[in-house]
This record gives C-alpha cells, structure tokens and sequence, in this order.
C-alpha cells in the first residue's frame, strides 16, 4: 500500500480498477442472448468514475453503445475519438441541435417540435437525425404516452432528415422481484412497440431494461440492455446479489497530513462535536473534505482504514480536510493499532488489507444509494487509473 502513486499536487485521489470494470462489463455481456445489444451508461462522468477512460475499457470489453445524460457529455466522447453509437438520454433543448448533428449524438425524442427543428438541421446539412423515441409507460419523468405513439410518429415520420434507431422506456421498479408495476410497464411498453409495427412504423433498437431488469428479468432484454452503476461494481439492489458478482472499481485515497497527541479534553473541528479522552489518542488528518464528495452527513459516524484497521472518523467533516481517531494499542480492533505517522496511506472508500469500507456502507450512514456516493467522489479527486 505504502507504494501506490498519488498525484503530485495533492495527497487524495481516486484509484479507478480497470481490471475490475472490465470483468464486471463482461459479467453483463455474458448475461445476455447473442445478438441482444448492451448500451453502457457512462453519464455523470461515467458516475464519479471517468467517462472516457472507463468507455474505452468498456468497448474492449463488449459494450455496443453509450448513454450519457446531457450533450456536453456525448461531445466529450466524439473529441476523445468515440465512433460508436452515443444515446442522450433525455430531449436536450432546441438550441443545440446543430451541436447533435455536427458531433453524430442521438437523443431522445419526446416532443414534436423538438424533433422537426432537429430534422430540419440535420437535412440543412445533408445529413439523416438519428434519435431514439422516449416512451412514458409509468415512470412519471419523460416521453411520449405509450397510448399517443403511433400518432406521435405519424407526426414527425414525414420528414426526411429523422430517423427512429430505437425506442425505449425506464422502469421505476425493477429492483422490486415481482412488483406488479414493473409488468404494467412492460405490457404497455410491448403494447406501443407492437401497436407501431402493427402501423409499419419502423422502432429501431427496442429497449427498456435497465440495471436490476438486466439481472433479474432476461425475457425482457428485447433488442438492447442499458447498463449502468452494475458495470461500476455497485449492486443495483440487494435483489440482484445472488444472480451476479460485481468487483468494486472505485477507491479513494488519500495520505496523512498531520498526526499529533492532542491533551485530554481537546475539541476536534468545527463545533467541537468530538472531545479527545485519552492522552494515548490520536488525531489524524487527511485532505478529503466535503467539496470532494465526502459528505458532510457523515461526520462522526464514518470509519477510516489506516494500517489495515478501522479508525473512527471524528469531528465536522470540513470542505477540503478531515480528521480520524487512533487509540494506540487500546483501540478495540482485531490487532493492536500502530501508531499512524505523516505521510501514511488512509483508504476513505474501497479495501485495505481484509477490510473494506464500500459505497453501499457509506450510503447507508448518509440515507442514500451507494451511486450518489462515487457521483460525488467523482466531482474534484484527481483520478489515477489502475
């Protein structure tokens, strides 16, 4: 541990796995029937963990086609060299449509006048507007109600410069093993998809299945799956831990900038909530704050690895710094705890030695869901790839 890089300009990054994101892609490809596509989710810079870097490893491993979330983010993989098909996955506004058209982005498409102003550009320019048709079927967020599409596309099919290559929609409950709306969803989906070759009307690449329906449910995968947090080795609910093994790719690190004996009595941080008790404890700090995704929420309930051990977390969590606990030789742990020095490697996510702190442990002490927690990580820690 003691020898793994770290950036020159600060000691606290995030250690990205590309082995473990290579198997955890190829865990979802082998999961689906040959011919079925997969669409991998890299949005939200591939969430927290690097979108190139971690498209790349994901094209080498089987991906088809990636999603993203807003054009910026397509036009970030067209000028690193991507080709491959890229999805936004929603209807971005009217005013960047010749952004869409320059760079080969497909979007969604939900509403009429959003699809005639792009397929007007994209014939200015001699060119054919790829999209793919969003379908409301319970969601409650985006698309076109599964009852208007036929008449939806019969109102827009006229123009030369669009073309349907897929339509989709996104369930709100696949995680839920058997939940009745995840098949209402379905039936209305399958529905509108058939109401619509029923009318020769040509849906492209037909998908619905995200995450936990990839894994839990293979007689929907149709044309093509959307991958996302699984690929990042993020179970999507505890339903899906049985049916497949994920790796955990991101880690965060960072080394100890100070480490002091404070006196008995000593308050630690902002508002004093930690009081140090002993002579023989002390308090460590490393430069991992709450602007770098360390939430704020989990001050003083939060562990660190130092030495292979838990440390307790202790005091306000500060914008760029925080600080933990090590009771030497009297900590309650498996094996005494050594005393921590200047300079020495802490893990505040991912594993050291036999233990392991995980996305899913921290978002459980913040109420949340273990892919908000790499999202934030993800925000300003410099990113070393592995």
């Amino acid at each position: 541990m003691g020898q793994v890089r770290c950036p020159d300009t600060r000691w606290a990054w995030v250690e990205i796995d590309k082995g473990a994101l290579r198997r955890n892609t190829r865990a979802f490809k082998d999961l689906l029937e040959p011919g079925v596509r997969m669409m991998a989710v890299v949005k939200a810079d591939a969430y927290g963990h690097g979108a190139v870097q971690c498209a790349k490893v994901m094209r080498a491993a089987g991906a088809d086609q990636f999603a993203v979330a807003t054009v910026e983010e397509g036009v970030e993989l067209r000028e690193a060299g991507f080709q491959w098909p890229v999805l936004i996955l929603s209807e971005p506004p009217m005013e960047c449509v010749q952004t869409l058209v320059k760079y080969d982005l497909m979007p969604s498409v939900y509403t009429q006048e959003f699809a005639l102003a792009y397929g007007e550009c994209a014939a200015a320019f001699g060119k054919v507007g790829k999209y793919h048709l969003a379908l409301e079927t319970g969601m409650t967020r985006i698309g076109v109600s599964w009852k208007d599409a036929v008449e939806f596309r019969r109102g827009i099919d006229f123009h030369r410069g669009l073309q349907c290559a897929g339509t989709f929609t996104h369930f709100a409950t696949a995680d839920v093993p058997g939940d009745w709306t995840f098949a209402l969803q379905y039936r209305r989906f399958t529905e509108a998809v058939s109401a619509m070759k029923g009318a020769g009307i040509d849906c492209g690449l037909v998908h619905c299945d995200n995450t936990p329906a990839t894994v839990l449910y293979p007689d929907t995968h149709l044309d093509m799956c959307r991958v996302g947090v699984g690929l990042y080795g993020m179970q999507p609910a505890d339903s899906t831990r049985p049916h497949i093994s994920l790796e955990p790719v991101m880690s965060v690190r960072a080394r100890v900038t100070r480490a002091i004996y404070p006196e008995a009595g000593t308050g630690v941080s902002y508002g004093q909530t930690y009081t140090v008790a002993r002579q023989s404890t002390q308090i460590c700090t490393i430069p991992v704050g709450y602007a770098d995704g360390l939430s704020r929420t989990l001050s003083d309930k939060m562990d660190v690895l130092a030495h292979g051990t838990r440390c307790p977390q202790v005091g306000h969590i500060c914008m760029d710094q925080c600080m933990f606990a090590v009771d030497v030789n009297t900590r309650r742990a498996v094996r005494p705890m050594s005393e921590v020095h200047f300079g020495d490697l802490v893990t505040v996510l991912g594993a050291d030695g036999n233990e392991r702190i995980t996305a899913e442990e921290m978002a459980g002490l913040r109420g949340t869901i273990n892919y908000e927690v790499t999202c934030n990580f993800g925000m300003r820690l410099d990113k070393i790839y592995v």
